[in-house]
């Protein structure tokens, strides 16, 4: 078993890791943020074409009444 001093800086050397990483990532949540907002746009703008088109034909069928 680790004597408590060696667990003691065992903690602190991960926790300035884990602190080290977090304020260098720091921009990548908001990019993130903004790429999935465009890409969720996009997708919606593509799903209200298709459906236009395809309440388009469908209103264009004749049904001989």
């Amino acid at each position: 078993m680790f004597p408590l001093d060696t667990l003691a800086r065992l903690v602190r050397a991960h926790l300035a890791d884990v602190r080290r990483h977090t304020r260098s990532d720091a921009g990548y949540t908001t990019e993130t943020i903004v790429v999935t907002a465009l890409l969720a746009i996009l997708g919606l703008t593509v799903v209200g074409i298709i459906v236009a088109k395809v309440t388009a034909k469908a209103n264009g069928i004749d049904l001989g009444g």
